[in-house]
């Protein structure tokens, strides 16, 4: 099962208000005049069919009949209809669908000014054409596609009003109203009652945040050894080149027999390997006056 599957399951198990079906209705409706009015709700989405279905029957009363065919003669996927041939003109006003449905192509203003239908509204309109990309895929992107421009800005509008910041693009035949923040998608399905889906989003987020850190932490601490290892390599063979080591100084003979003796050692390891132990600066200062003499004797 998708991610956008899983999301649409969570909220069809949600109690129905009217803003859901106006959009499911307004997005998916389309009117005929065969043998009288009619209309009909068409998705590829089994189970937003049925919801549909029983959601007319059971909380609005509203008979109706699904119907079902191949999209095309080459498609696997099913196209199902849901048919409603009584009382259309009743369900058009009741729902304030007529002018949205054949004139209007927004979303209805019985939406735009009530929060509550506006909440339904944008739930219905993910489970009519939503999806959201899988979370562990680590890419953050949720679309809801619209016929039309003006209600895909429509949707843009709605969305701000809760503080979702989205865009809007034409893809092909539709519109796209889309978000690729993931603290806005967040947002969204919080809102639009799909917690279970948020919870799940908001985990591979984290999980992958703590994956990053972690390897950054190994790329910062990977390069931190080859900088040792580099650096150790240099007075190693400035060293060798010296030759004998005998004639140096005291203190600097010491540092390189501890050099020599412990290639792979850090800086303060290699100053606590001095008896008595010296500080990092100090370590610092005698490996570059060998790697002077070195250099001298170079030139």
């Amino acid at each position: 099962m998708s991610f956008s599957t899983e999301v649409k399951k969570e909220l069809t198990e949600l109690p129905v208000s009217d803003g859901v079906l106006i959009a499911l209705l307004r997005m998916n409706g389309v009117l005929g005049i065969s043998g009288g009015l009619t209309l009909s709700v068409t998705t590829e989405n089994a189970r937003t069919a049925r919801f549909i279905y029983a959601t007319l029957s059971e909380s609005y009363q509203i008979r109706s009949e699904i119907k079902t065919h191949q999209k095309t003669t080459l498609s696997k996927n099913r196209v199902y209809t849901i048919l409603i041939q009584d009382d259309v003109a009743d369900i058009l006003d009741r729902f304030e669908l007529a002018d949205s449905l054949l004139l209007d192509h927004g979303v209805p203003d019985s939406v735009k000014f009530d929060e509550k239908m506006a909440v339904g509204y944008l739930r219905g309109a993910f489970l009519s054409s939503g999806s959201v990309t899988n979370p562990e895929k680590g890419k953050y992107h949720l679309e809801i596609a619209s016929f039309y421009d003006e209600h895909a800005s429509d949707l843009q509008a709605l969305l701000a009003n809760f503080g979702i910041v989205s865009k809007v693009i034409a893809r092909k035949s539709k519109t796209i109203t889309y978000l690729s923040n993931s603290e806005m998608i967040l947002d969204l399905l919080s809102l639009i009652g799909a917690n279970g889906a948020r919870f799940k989003l908001e985990d591979a987020k984290i999980v992958r945040e703590m994956r990053n850190m972690a390897n950054r932490q190994t790329n910062f601490e990977a390069a931190n050894i080859g900088k040792t290892v580099n650096a150790a390599q240099t007075v190693i063979e400035a060293i060798k080149y010296l030759k004998s080591i005998d004639k140096l100084p005291d203190n600097l003979r010491e540092i390189a027999v501890a050099r020599m003796a412990n290639p792979d050692a850090t800086i303060v390891e290699l100053g606590k390997a001095l008896d008595p132990p010296l500080g990092k600066s100090g370590v610092n200062h005698r490996l570059r006056k060998i790697k002077a003499l070195a250099e001298e004797l170079r030139h």
